[in-house]
């Protein structure tokens, strides 16, 4: 007999600081990762070598992008947005990645949002997607 599994959805409301993932159950549960190079890191650095700024900021936002990855990976819809470029390059990333080629990833653009807003955003986006 064929099941009809429901597919795991994820919304990702993301900057280059931090990331809000949100778990789509017909209620979104969020959970925040910080981006560990906080403002006040980056003011003292740039008093440093420019060179071994930006080397730490790569290795940083590797970490941090291979983090939200390693979230992805575990379901079948993503919608990534926010308001700065950062969804963009997760989301050419993951579409280098063979390990994402099951997962179906959207990117939106989107302004600064309350967590509730963001909450209602990807609840919206999937209950559009069911129709």
């Amino acid at each position: 007999m064929y099941t009809i599994t429901e597919p795991k959805r994820v919304g990702i409301w993301m900057d280059h600081f931090s990331a809000n993932v949100m778990a789509f159950t017909g209620e979104p549960m969020g959970t925040t990762i910080d981006w560990p190079f906080t403002h006040e890191q980056k003011e003292q650095s740039l008093h440093r070598s420019e060179k071994l700024t930006n080397n730490k900021e790569q290795h940083e936002e590797a970490d941090y992008y291979k983090n939200l990855g390693e979230i992805i990976k575990e379901y079948n819809e993503v919608i990534l947005f926010g308001p700065t470029d950062a969804k963009t390059e997760l989301f050419n990333l993951l579409q280098a990645d063979y390990h994402f080629k099951h997962v179906k990833i959207e990117i939106k653009q989107s302004n600064k949002m309350t967590q509730n807003q963001q909450y209602a955003f990807v609840k919206d986006h999937f209950l559009r997607q069911q129709f």
